[in-house]
């Protein structure tokens, strides 16, 4: 009989918020396949089970999102399904507050599913998954980078015109390459005007650092998702962590997978290096179904693959709630109650020396 890891158990019990996470990136492959079922659309069994196979160079992501709003999402209750079925997984690995993206954008012009009526399933699949798991999800619509500045101003209109307590800022997303924040300006200028927090992934692809600077000082984004290319930067890496930014980083970006080679990827990826800059991080998900990982999953390998500490572990989830849209009062509630928690499991689960723990 194999025993549990006190290590996964205790990383599976520790209270987590999830700051990085898009919608569509969350599906099940069984609530994929019923979905293209019901729709009859173009997308073979083949192609299903590679989109849900992780090999050592991952493909297909985009193109499962892609293929969601252009074949397969039809109503709200598909976007209830979604957010409800996506809560329910997080709250199984102690996520107690996610924040989620998605791209109104795509559901309106591609599925036909005007804003406020996608917007009142996801809200409504929220309200049912605090009261069924406890869990407090927030919802930040993101701008698609590939459509045109102009349908990112219109989709922060949509926002704001239809205003929800669920609904707490915006972010934008999709492929960076030839995509640069600067064009996106007059979209979050109206978003911070309008009382919305924003974030924005830069630095993703490989993409040079200045876009996380551009995001900083000219969009004047509250965090940043993924901004790997920092590191590239000592200086202005200072100048950021001087400013106590926080980077929602993802152990399992597709890129540094694909772009490293396996003997080399854990210990040349940026993550391992952007705490020892002063950079606050925090480990996410970000498509957890189709990248094969859970939020234990993505804890563990910051210590399995990247070599941090419990100690920085406890510094990660305390990131985590400084950098989550909540009040005040909510956040220093959750400052006292999560790290008493952590210290307790620690205590229960892990009753040897940290470094023979982690060895």
């Amino acid at each position: 009989m194999s025993h549990p890891d006190p290590l996964e158990a205790f990383l599976r019990a520790m209270p987590k918020a999830e700051l990085h996470c898009h919608l569509l990136g969350t599906v099940r492959r069984d609530t994929f396949t019923h979905l293209v079922r019901r729709e009859h659309a173009p997308i073979s069994d083949a192609e299903i089970e590679a989109f849900y196979t992780r090999g050592e160079k991952p493909v297909g992501v985009l193109r499962v999102l892609r293929a969601l709003d252009q074949d397969l999402i039809r109503s709200a209750d598909d976007l209830h399904r979604l957010t409800y079925e996506y809560l329910q997984d997080a709250a199984a690995h102690s996520v107690r507050y996610a924040e989620f993206f998605w791209n109104p954008t795509g559901t309106a012009e591609v599925s036909g599913l005007p804003y406020a009526r996608a917007v009142e399933g996801i809200v409504r699949a929220i309200h049912d998954a605090q009261r069924d798991h406890g869990i407090t999800g927030r919802l930040v619509p993101a701008i698609d980078r590939e459509a045109s500045p102009e349908a990112a101003l219109e989709m922060v209109r949509w926002v704001l015109a239809h205003p929800h307590e669920e609904v707490i800022g915006i972010g934008i997303d999709y492929r960076e390459n030839d995509r640069p924040p600067e064009l996106f300006v007059d979209a979050y200028a109206a978003a911070r005007a309008g009382g919305l927090r924003t974030t924005a992934h830069a630095g993703e692809f490989g993409m040079p650092w200045h876009n996380v600077r551009t995001a900083l000082d000219l969009l004047k984004v509250d965090r940043i998702d993924h901004g790997y290319t920092v590191v590239d930067a000592p200086e202005f890496a200072r100048e950021c962590a001087e400013r106590g930014v926080l980077f929602t980083v993802v152990p399992t970006n597709s890129y540094y997978l694909r772009t490293l080679a396996p003997e080399r990827w854990a210990l040349d990826h940026p993550i391992r290096h952007m705490p020892g800059l002063g950079l606050r991080v925090h480990p996410n998900t970000d498509d957890p179904t189709l990248h094969h990982v859970t939020p234990t999953r993505a804890w563990q390998m910051m210590v399995r693959d990247f070599g941090f500490s419990l100690d920085d572990l406890r510094g990660f989830m305390l990131n985590g709630i400084e950098g989550a849209w909540t009040d005040d009062s909510t956040r220093r509630q959750w400052r006292s109650e999560w790290t008493a928690e952590f210290d307790r499991l620690r205590a229960t689960l892990l009753p040897v020396s940290p470094s023979s723990t982690l060895a």
